[in-house]
């Protein structure tokens, strides 16, 4: 077969959508993923993991964990779980930290942590099918908690509801603080990616823990754009999440988001890839099929960039697909053009190359320009909210 021969290789589902990623861990994994569809990444880690090995309270908490056994122990996390038992080894009582262990109940928040567990030669009691903290507690309520030592390992942040229920229940709680969450050393990518969200110049934003949303928000209200923010992920910016504990701070500022079935990465860009392509305007225009996407069009089937000006002007058109838009309208969603009408002339001629088909978009002299929507496409569109 000769490739030269061959056209340009299919649009994938993401394709013309900019996706913005908050995760620290495991984020080359996610980008790859959004990547593998065709997604625009702008990668903005929210938070850092700081290790505490040195730290003076997981040590006090693992040495009363092995002077006076608990009852129970909650893993909630693979990476903290792994990083107490290094941390223990490190300071030379990681054997007695397992002794311990072998010989108490052993709850595990999910797969993740059961392999952490097994991995360090352990077996869990028990896990929970959601992968949520709720169904642990639950369990453990129900059992009974008065008079019980229960450790729980912390996952980069307190966990104030969870041990507070316990507390009321009876039950004496200890802490075990592995590592925690701390604002980026840079947040020049941070504020890159909150200016965007302002400006609606990312589609979605992708969430893998309440810590990364939390600080998001945080470093919004530091540089007072908590309501441009807020504003931008509400509307038109996208705000998908791992699960419902991570959508939490966002749903508290109510904003709507989406979440997958499984708490895992794959399915996470599955729903991008499910909710994005269907937020897309698609028309028939001049005998093709226009499909208008975040920062491209899909000109049959075929992809198209097209600049921000032209973005903003091919959206002004399709609000109101076939009707006449005066050059002064347009002037107005036009990014930076000033007072000149000439600049939308400019920028519908830079927009007319971008599709590659000029005669998508009729100029009609003296009035300003239209989509040449097909016959029939009025009534088929009319009902349609703005793009």
């Amino acid at each position: 077969m000769d490739d030269t021969q061959a056209g340009p290789p299919p649009a994938g589902p993401l394709s013309g959508y900019t996706v913005g990623v908050t995760a620290a861990r495991r984020a080359d994994e996610l980008i790859a993923l959004l990547r593998r569809r065709g997604a625009v990444v702008l990668h903005a880690p929210a938070l850092r993991i700081v290790p505490l090995a040195d730290d003076s309270e997981l040590l006090a908490a693992t040495k009363e964990l092995i002077g006076c056994a608990p009852d129970a122990v909650v893993a909630t996390t693979a990476i903290g779980f792994r990083g107490w038992i290094e941390a223990a080894d490190g300071w030379g009582i990681g054997e007695e930290l397992l002794t311990r262990l072998r010989a108490t109940e052993l709850l595990a928040r999910g797969p993740k942590v059961k392999g952490a567990i097994r991995a360090a030669g352990l077996v869990e009691t028990w896990s929970p099918k959601s992968e949520s903290l709720a169904e642990v507690l639950d369990r453990l309520l129900a059992g009974g908690v008065a008079g019980r030592r229960i450790a729980l390992q912390l996952h980069g942040e307190p966990l104030p509801g969870f041990v507070e229920a316990l507390r009321a229940g009876g039950a004496e709680v200890i802490v075990v603080p592995v590592y925690r969450w701390m604002p980026p050393e840079d947040v020049g990518p941070l504020d890159r990616l909150l200016d965007a969200i302002a400006l609606g110049a990312v589609d979605a934003v992708s969430f893998t823990s309440a810590p990364a949303a939390a600080s998001l928000l945080a470093r919004a209200a530091e540089r007072e754009m908590t309501e441009a923010v807020l504003d931008g992920l509400r509307t038109g910016v996208l705000a998908a999440c791992v699960g419902p504990v991570t959508a939490l701070p966002l749903q508290a500022q109510g904003v709507m988001t989406v979440q997958p079935e499984r708490f895992r990465l794959g399915p996470l860009v599955q729903v991008l890839c499910q909710e994005l392509p269907g937020r897309a305007r698609v028309l028939p225009v001049g005998g093709h099929r226009v499909e208008i996407r975040g920062h491209a069009v899909l000109v049959d089937e075929e992809l198209r960039p097209v600049p921000p000006a032209g973005m903003s002007l091919l959206r002004a058109l399709a609000r109101r697909p076939g009707w006449v838009v005066g050059r002064a309208e347009l002037l107005r969603v036009l990014p930076g053009a000033g007072r000149d009408e000439h600049a939308v002339e400019t920028a519908m001629a830079r927009l007319r190359v971008a599709l590659g088909v000029p005669k998508l978009i009729q100029t009609v002299v003296k009035r300003g320009y239209r989509l040449a929507l097909d016959a029939g496409g009025e009534s088929k569109y009319a009902a349609e909210p703005d793009a």
